[in-house]
């Protein structure tokens, strides 16, 4: 994509979200809107008030962010750009002369209330917690949501003034990661670099004994690992579920496109989100058979007997 102006990302200003734009390159003069929820971020890329979105989509302690899955599945004429990681721990912090022993509300993100669970029930068991809309809000709120205490960044300090920090770090899991995606206008994927995903949203024909296994059995047999796969609700009637998948590999290695193909043919609905590089760079092994080059002597192979060419000899 060219240079994005307007970028949006989940609000306000300080949260983990735009901690993961400081990974996208060039963004120096963009424009960063923070707006209220994923599924508004989403909106305002595809109807061109902004050029891209930073999402949360994957916890490693909470697993998938269903929000922002749906909202992708939702939301047409997308792409993802590239995917980034951040580590995420939190803080305590609440206004001035408030004492442990003061607090009964704790207002936190849900996922952060997740993550700290752990020491909220070690150090302030009981105390009821009051949900918010981001890490930031939470702090910001004090005072005014009836919170005595918030759960939030460790930079808070650097986006409100007025708090004390009570206990810092207090994450139950110090290698906690968040994985973020950079969401874009539809386009054409960039090259293969050998350390790539390729994330879809697929529907099953039909709720019939076997149909979840046809469909695994597009990327299995063409040696396709799964890195992410969740069912979330389609919502037009119980029973009926689209899968969330993330898949080892670029849309224009052969094993993968292949697969895409039959999936395009078991399916009634798939949705391409985009092939990108990881964000570890981690080079994915390919078993021969499942190269580029396999995939090519096959097709030139069955060419040939079409065409009644006379077989070459094996070469030992």
């Amino acid at each position: 994509m060219t240079q994005p102006r307007v970028v949006t990302f989940l609000g306000p200003r300080g949260t983990f979200t735009e901690a993961a734009l400081e990974q996208v390159p060039g963004l120096e003069q963009t424009e960063r809107v923070p707006v209220a929820n994923v599924a508004e971020a989403l909106a305002a890329v595809a109807e061109g008030r902004s050029d891209a979105a930073m999402i949360a989509i994957e916890n490693s302690i909470e697993g998938g962010v269903t929000a922002a899955q749906d909202a992708l599945a939702a939301t047409p004429g997308l792409r993802i750009l590239s995917e980034h990681v951040v580590s995420v721990n939190f803080s305590l912090v609440s206004l001035p002369g408030t004492r442990l022993d003061d607090i009964r509300v704790v207002a936190a993100h849900p996922v952060a209330w997740a993550q700290c669970s752990g020491w909220l029930q070690r150090e302030l068991p009981g105390r009821a917690h009051l949900p918010a809309a981001s890490n930031v809000t939470a702090a910001a709120d004090l005072g005014a949501s009836g919170a005595q205490a918030a759960l939030s960044t460790p930079t808070i300090g650097d986006w409100v003034e007025g708090l004390d920090v009570l206990a810092d770090r207090i994450g139950d899991n110090p290698d906690a990661v968040t994985r973020f995606l950079f969401v874009g206008r539809a386009g054409a994927p960039g090259e293969p670099t050998g350390a790539d995903k390729t994330s879809l949203v697929v529907e099953l024909p039909s709720d019939e004994p076997g149909m979840l296994l046809d469909m695994l059995e597009q990327f299995a047999t063409r040696g396709v690992n799964l890195s992410l796969i969740q069912s979330r609700p389609i919502g037009d009637r119980l029973g009926r579920y689209r899968f969330v998948i993330d898949a080892d590999g670029h849309i224009k290695d052969e094993r993968v496109a292949d697969a895409l193909l039959g999936l395009k043919r078991f399916s009634p609905s798939v949705t391409f989100l985009g092939s990108y590089p990881r964000a570890d760079g981690q080079r994915i092994h390919v078993e021969p058979r499942y190269t580029d080059r396999s995939f090519v002597e096959a097709r030139d192979w069955l060419r040939g007997l079409v065409a009644g060419e006379p077989l070459q000899p094996l070469v030992e």
